[in-house]
């Protein structure tokens, strides 16, 4: 997850108290000299990226089935956003009065964002892209909803965003009177989540960090068990501007990971 200041981010948001900061004092980023290995060497603040025990992202391999309760979301339409590319990641700030239910407590989503390739991977198998969806409690607790993305069908659903893309570090590009429909952006067929309110399908949950310096943890993620199609010249636009804004994924270390089977339809 694009630890994902990130503006808003699970790599930093004005909103959330333990979010990280994409400009921190000591940068980080994908090379050798500042990526994933040496995080935790940069700074005392990312000791959690080289010593943490419960990260992220993980290889998704043999979840255990159970009978979960249902994530509820309530996602209403965008009609203007700020889309900002932060120097490792493309972040869009979602307006506030959207989020989700876990278990009683609301998390309101802050914004979402992209990597590519995948960071989540399913039984060894990495995506061409994977979509981070950032959410808080009033408490600061963050709880992550990660869609994977292949390579397939044009999705329209994602057009008034990539039609606006930053191509430059820094840069904001400020989108009006267009309609960001996040159900559909996460629809594997356009259908099944079409309603600004409802429950997800089928889940994969387990508890682990920010994918990002400081690579905090206690975030509770949810990633959607089908991904979603993009076409090959809507995820080369992305690869275009930024790629291998991915962490390699982490030990499990006897986590729980779990696979909602009332969600299976």
């Amino acid at each position: 997850m694009e630890a994902i200041c990130f503006m808003m981010c699970i790599t930093g948001c004005g909103r959330a108290k333990n979010l990280p900061r994409h400009t921190p004092k000591v940068k980080w980023g994908y090379t050798a000299e500042n990526g994933p290995d040496v995080w935790g060497q940069l700074s005392q603040e990312y000791i959690l990226c080289g010593e943490g025990t419960h990260q992220s992202p993980i290889d998704i391999v043999s979840p255990m089935p159970t009978e979960l309760p249902p994530i509820s979301y309530e996602y209403h339409p965008a009609t203007g956003v700020n889309i900002h590319h932060n120097g490792h990641t493309i972040e869009v700030a979602y307006p506030e009065g959207s989020g989700i239910q876990i278990d009683g407590t609301y998390y309101q989503l802050l914004q979402f964002h992209f990597h590519a390739p995948s960071e989540h991977t399913v039984d060894g198998k990495p995506f061409d892209m994977e979509m981070h969806l950032v959410h808080q409690s009033e408490t600061g607790n963050l709880a992550v909803v990660g869609l994977l993305i292949e390579n397939g069908r044009h999705h329209p659903a994602f057009d008034p965003i990539w039609t606006d893309l930053p191509s430059t570090p820094l840069e904001t590009q400020r989108i009006e009177n267009v309609i960001i429909d996040l159900p559909m952006m996460l629809s594997p067929n356009r259908q099944i989540l079409d309603e600004a309110v409802g429950a997800f399908p089928s889940t994969y949950r387990y508890n682990g960090s920010l994918t990002t310096p400081p690579c905090s943890e206690g975030v509770k993620w949810i990633v959607l068990t089908t991904p979603v199609e993009m076409s090959e010249s809507q995820i080369a636009a992305f690869k275009a501007i930024i790629h291998g804004n991915n962490r390699p994924v982490q030990p499990l270390n006897g986590r729980e990971l779990l696979i909602d089977v009332t969600g299976v339809p």
